[in-house]
């Protein structure tokens, strides 16, 4: 029994660590944000609706440019099982995001498991353990990868990529970026140019051999999406080519802000790598086959750089290889901590390492407090479920409170029904007779504030311990209507100014 746990733990104990950290902030921090509203809006619509496309989300709101049902189908199927368990168990259906985030980590975090095999292999063992500290250390690569952005369905696929790159299977890797980048999204394009540039200069690949493998899976590839998202967007669709074509042709991503060329280097990878970021600059010098693998990488995110608008998420692809050059330097460091020289560069790391741990200790509390309807919504169900039954209790969900936390999953049953129509004067509200408002606005003629849903401002530098406070604010307001007597005399919170 003691040697079947030693072998198990031997084989799986790294993924039970990564997986513990990724379940831990689905169930901490479980609501979703605008960015992963279509795929969280289409999965429950799967789920829920299955045939019926006519009452899907994404045909009353369908985004700026429309994006693939091919991750949601996939994460539907795999979380099926537990969702059929929660409905006749007659859970709340939050229950079901929890069991939908956790199946999505899961993939996300089996290609990992793939990809970090292939670093033991041809690395070593060492190698591996550090490559799996890094990232237990790192914020953004955990906390994302159970968050159903295109960026992390495209992470998933990308991570089949590195292992086969790492294994010598060449066209099997080009074929995996191709899939990201015809299905999910577009921009791995820019991955799989400087790579395949790479592997024709060092004649790993042929130009024929490319051909010969590549174009018919692209083929196969871009007739399986336009198939599938024709369907449930009834409308002959390629997405990822009109999301090609609204941000790279149109230029029109930059709408949604700008950031310097710079900023990915000195902003985002800092952010997302910590301690690695300094330890993978270190690594490309220490290890003469680190290089090939960072180049095309580095290549990915400088390029990327070109366009204006910017977020972490759209290279978070590129993590896992700067956490390989990483832990390549950090294993040389350790083996040779005995060295005086060596001694001085592994005190350092091992300061990096729980500087590291301090950071995503601080970026977990603000993410933390960073979904503030989510919270508001699940307070009202819990103090409005002890009113009236029999009548129906229409709540008014306004933009700003859909992008910060709520979706589908979120809401009740009977006598629950829910609002997101947008554009509603303040002062029309009350004629639409609505029973509570989830807002941003501290005042609404015609409703009296029920409570109020804190979230996170900024962080404030503090002398004493802790030298960091956590600065919040007021951001969401639950609204009840003055008409209803019995709900807004109950025993509410209150709002406080």
């Amino acid at each position: 029994m003691a040697l079947s746990s030693s072998k198990f733990l031997k084989s799986y104990g790294y993924d039970l660590l990564l997986g513990s950290i990724a379940a831990f902030y689905v169930f901490t921090v479980p609501y979703t944000k605008v960015e992963e509203s279509f795929n969280v809006q289409a999965t429950h619509d799967i789920l829920y609706h299955r045939h019926h496309i006519d009452k899907y989300d994404h045909l009353e709101f369908p985004g700026v440019v429309p994006r693939t049902f091919l991750g949601a189908l996939l994460v539907s199927t795999v979380a099926s099982p537990v969702i059929l368990i929660i409905n006749l168990m007659h859970f709340p259906k939050l229950y079901a995001l929890f069991a939908v985030r956790m199946a999505l980590g899961c993939i996300v975090l089996s290609t990992l498991r793939l990809f970090r095999l292939q670093v033991r292999d041809k690395f070593g063992q060492q190698v591996e353990a550090f490559f799996v500290i890094l990232t237990t250390l790192q914020f953004h690569l955990l906390f994302y990868c159970s968050r159903p952005l295109p960026n992390i369905f495209a992470l998933g696929v990308v991570n089949l990529a590195y292992a086969f790159w790492l294994k010598g299977k060449f066209y099997s890797a080009l074929n995996c970026l191709i899939f990201a980048t015809v299905v999910f999204r577009c921009d791995i394009l820019l991955l799989i140019c400087p790579l395949g540039l790479e592997l024709l200069l060092t004649k790993s690949i042929t130009i024929w051999g490319t051909l010969k493998h590549c174009i018919w899976f692209a083929l196969v590839c871009i007739g399986l999406t336009i198939l599938i998202d024709s369907i449930f967007w009834r409308r002959l669709l390629w997405p990822e080519f009109e999301v090609f074509w609204f941000n790279s042709v149109l230029n029109r991503s930059s709408e949604w802000g700008t950031h310097p060329f710079h900023w990915y280097f000195t902003s985002a990878l800092p952010r997302s790598l910590l301690a690695a970021y300094p330890l993978f600059l270190f690594g490309v010098f220490l290890d003469r086959r680190v290089p090939l693998f960072i180049i095309p990488v580095f290549s990915f995110v400088l390029v990327y750089s070109k366009l204006p608008h910017k977020e972490l998420r759209f290279i978070i692809s590129s993590v896992p290889i700067f956490n390989l050059s990483a832990a390549i330097a950090a294993n040389r460091i350790y083996n040779n901590r005995g060295k005086s020289y060596w001694k001085l560069l592994y005190f350092m790391m091992l300061g990096l390492l729980l500087v590291s741990l301090g950071c995503t200790a601080i970026t977990f509390m603000a993410s933390y407090e960073n979904y503030p309807s989510g919270h508001a919504l699940r307070n009202l169900h819990q103090i409005g479920h002890l009113a009236n039954h029999t009548k129906e209790k229409w709540v008014h969900i306004d933009t700003f409170s859909a992008m910060n936390g709520i979706s589908r999953f979120c809401e009740n049953d009977f006598p629950w029904r829910y609002s997101k129509e947008e554009g509603i004067p303040l002062g029309e509200l009350v004629q639409r007779n609505f029973t509570y408002l989830i807002t941003e606005h501290p005042a609404v003629n015609g409703f009296k504030c029920l409570f109020t849903i804190d979230g996170f401002s900024k962080v404030r530098f503090q002398p004493g311990f802790p030298p960091i406070s956590m600065i919040r604010e007021p951001k969401v307001y639950a609204h009840g209507n003055e008409s209803n007597k019995d709900d807004i005399n109950r025993n509410w919170p209150g709002c406080f100014s």
